[in-house]
């Protein structure tokens, strides 16, 4: 197994597929890649029918995925609001790959494997890389679909950026040019998916029990009213965090109750839409239940780092990091330079921790990744797909 990347800029676009293209065949030294990511920004838009005709040939004809992005990520670099194009190949040897197109009526359980080309009884649990139309593809259904369907497997991936409205997305899959649904590759054998989902947020307060709840309304926190608690909070906080929380306050919402104290990465964040002036009540966006722990989190480019810093440090201890070959990262569009004010932090970072390993991937509308083994659609996220062979010989 082997896996490269690179990012190219250029004024147009069969230029920086011609660099890019160049920089896969060195690094994989001739030899034709079985799969090809591509991220291309959205400068490159005029070009985006001609892009699978100008790629896939100059690597061989792999399976190819792909979507246009406001900002692309390769070769170690990060090129945000202006022309870049990123592109990931790898060899895989012993592994089944198999490229999809969900449309956007897809909902729920139903024929999932079919139009996945897998038989309805196959046992198979492949692993995801998925790619949405930010518009049209529903992935806060399709995404626990997926988990019923492949409760063993692993998903990866984003929501296409660099458009604003219905129909201008661009989704590559082999030598089509799709505009809705979702794109993705499945799969299996050889290989290993490991997933990092860096959320951004660092937690305040204590853990709290949701006491009593409708919906995605939050009426009682630990039997209290969620203003009463938040007052308690705010006089907590440090007079910067106060000031913070005015404008960066979420709620993380654990989705199972660990045997051990509640730790970073544990909790899925999402926002706090507001308070209702006459019920009270916490409107968030999810629909925590009854005896669900929730606890309030801070996001700011501090706690960012430190949360990466924090995940993938976590990753480089565990076991075995020389075995990755290859890595995808999916990042919000609001990180970057914006948040850091410094180009090319989170690849830096992965970098420091996991070593030389080929990196691709897109800053994203939104960011899909597992937390506590559910895959779920977030935000502000920097979602990582680290790749090994199961069997190294």
């Amino acid at each position: 197994m082997q896996w490269a990347s690179t990012v190219s800029e250029a004024a147009d676009l069969e230029s920086a597929v011609g660099r890019a293209a160049l920089a896969i065949q060195e690094q994989l030294r001739g030899e034709p890649p079985d799969l090809a990511l591509v991220f291309a920004a959205d400068e490159y838009r005029q070009g985006f029918p001609r892009l699978p005709e100008l790629l896939r040939p100059r690597l061989g004809s792999p399976a190819l995925i792909g979507c246009s992005a406001g900002g692309v990520i390769g070769g170690g670099r990060e090129l945000e609001a202006r022309p870049g194009l990123a592109v990931m190949a790898a060899l895989l040897p012993q592994v089944q790959i198999r490229p999809f197109h969900l449309p956007p009526a897809v909902h729920g359980d139903s024929g999932l494997k079919a139009l996945l080309g897998l038989e309805p009884q196959a046992a198979v649990q492949p692993d995801f890389v998925l790619l949405g139309d930010p518009f049209s593809s529903d992935a806060e259904s399709l995404l626990p679909a997926l988990d019923r369907e492949f409760p063993a497997s692993h998903k990866i991936g984003g929501l296409a950026s660099g458009t604003r409205k219905p129909g201008d997305t661009h989704l590559f899959l082999n030598d089509q040019v799709l505009h809705s649904g979702m794109v993705g590759v499945a799969l299996w054998g050889n290989l290993q998916l490991e997933t990092v989902v860096a959320q951004g947020c660092r937690a305040v307060g204590e853990p709290l029990f949701v006491t009593r709840s409708d919906g995605n309304r939050i009426y009682q926190l630990d039997g209290k009213a969620p203003m009463a608690v938040l007052g308690q909070l705010f006089e907590a906080l440090s007079p910067e965090d106060r000031s913070l929380a005015r404008h960066s306050l979420f709620l993380g919402i654990a989705l199972s109750r660990p045997a051990t104290r509640l730790q970073q990465g544990d909790f899925l964040i999402r926002n706090i839409i507001g308070l209702e002036q006459e019920s009270g009540a916490l409107v968030v966006g999810a629909e925590p239940r009854v005896s669900s722990v929730v606890q309030f989190h801070l996001r700011d480019a501090h706690a960012s780092r430190a949360d990466i810093e924090t995940l993938l440090g976590r990753r480089s201890q565990a076991a075995q990091p020389e075995r990755l070959k290859g890595a995808l990262l999916f990042s919000c569009l609001g990180r970057g330079i914006d948040l850091y004010g410094e180009p090319d932090h989170d690849s830096l970072a992965f970098r420091r921790h996991l070593g030389e390993v080929p990196l691709a991937g897109f800053f994203c509308n939104g960011e899909i990744g597992p937390v506590q083994g559910m895959t779920s659609l977030h935000g502000y996220t920097s979602a990582f797909g680290l790749f090994s062979a199961k069997d190294p010989r």
